[in-house]
């Protein structure tokens, strides 16, 4: 499955945080321009970097009215371990069917180490306050995530 199209209506989702409260991309709609990520695994080196990376910038993208949302097909027991080890400011959801995964194009064939299965495919997707997709991300270095992100959002000015 494609990625989305730039412009168009960002997939709807409605997912369990960290907490086991629904979090859902309308909560948003008109309030915040949203920044959801899409992670392979909690509590691997990769993503934990890239949380950290998001955390330590949220008073940059509150003043720019962003909030980071990490979503991963992890159980909400594993990304609530994750979420409290790290101390991360923001919410992690779980799609343990990957079925949002999926709708946004990120449930793909993988290859790592010789070995082929599905698994989730880093991509970060730029949402405005209109819900509509604005950019997607999907070639960038873990440690260095946070700052793409942040160039990227003040070059599109929402």
């Amino acid at each position: 499955m494609a990625f989305p199209k730039v412009g168009n209506l960002a997939p709807a989702f409605s997912l369990q945080n960290q907490d086991g409260e629904k979090v859902a991309l309308k909560d948003f709609r008109d309030k915040k321009n949203v920044i959801l990520y899409f992670y392979p695994r909690a509590s691997t080196p990769g993503c934990t970097v890239q949380g950290e990376g998001l955390r330590d910038i949220k008073t940059e993208l509150d003043k720019r009215d962003y909030v980071a949302i990490g979503v991963s097909f992890d159980p909400v027991a594993k990304i609530k371990k994750f979420h409290d080890k790290y101390e991360f400011n923001f919410p992690l959801l779980s799609d343990e069917d990957h079925a949002i995964i999926d709708k946004y194009g990120c449930w793909q064939l993988k290859k790592f180490m010789g070995k082929e299965n599905m698994g989730t495919v880093r991509t970060t997707f730029i949402i405005g306050k209109d819900g509509r997709l604005k950019h997607i991300l999907d070639k960038f270095k873990t440690k260095s995530h946070h700052e793409d992100v942040l160039a990227l959002i003040d070059e599109l000015d929402l």
